[in-house]
């Protein structure tokens, strides 16, 4: 049985959780990470070196980096609703999972730290404010792209790149700071909230 490494607050975790109800796959977790097995560790090192949940474990194979994880076991389940055959489709998926990665959340890191998280080391109000000016600039370019697609992420069919930046749609929602009104995201969370999966994984409580 495939399983699962990290804990379930984890927004990266929470990816891999989400495919694998989407698939009605079978999982085994093991919470590690902040506030459980502490993955600074040789044994957990050995698995990941960067020492970061998510990390599945399929039998014998071993793999890290929550959007990998994603495709792999997409792809290896023959689900491609979810990630495309054709090189095309394939690519615009993997398009907008990679600004996820890229761009998205290298523009909310501080913010969501200082505001949710409470890091001492993120309390600057100057670095929390640019922060979020930085992602309402980004998650207005998604708010573009729903409006061009009317839709889902990638086009009309909902694909692994509305898991990744559901999970990130969640987080701006929720978290305590000021955004604007974005009228595409608005009716794209009310299309998520459709889903059980997304349900599960993305409790009101949990940015």
């Amino acid at each position: 049985m495939l399983k699962v490494l990290g804990r379930s607050t984890s927004i990266n975790v929470r990816k891999v959780l989400w495919v694998c109800a989407e698939l009605d796959l079978p999982y085994e977790q093991e919470q590690w990470g902040t506030g459980f097995r502490s993955t600074d560790t040789p044994y957990f090192r050995a698995l990941n070196p960067n020492a970061l949940v998510p990390v599945v474990l399929d039998g014998e194979f071993v793999l890290w980096e929550s959007n990998a994880i994603c495709r792999y076991l997409a792809a290896s389940h023959g689900r491609v609703d979810l990630l495309p055959m054709d090189l095309r489709d394939r690519a615009r998926v993997e398009q907008w999972m990679d600004w996820q990665l890229a761009e998205l959340n290298k523009s909310w890191s501080y913010a969501f730290m200082g505001l949710v998280r409470k890091s001492p080391a993120h309390a600057d109000p100057a670095a929390i404010e640019a922060s979020i000016a930085a992602w309402n600039r980004q998650m207005a370019i998604l708010d573009a792209q729903l409006a061009r697609t009317g839709a889902w992420a990638a086009g009309a069919t909902f694909t692994l790149a509305d898991i990744v930046l559901g999970l990130s749609t969640h987080r701006w929602l929720m978290t305590p700071m000021p955004r604007p009104t974005l009228t595409s995201i608005d009716a794209y969370y009310e299309r998520l909230t459709e889903r059980p999966a997304f349900r599960l994984h993305a409790p009101r409580d949990t940015p």
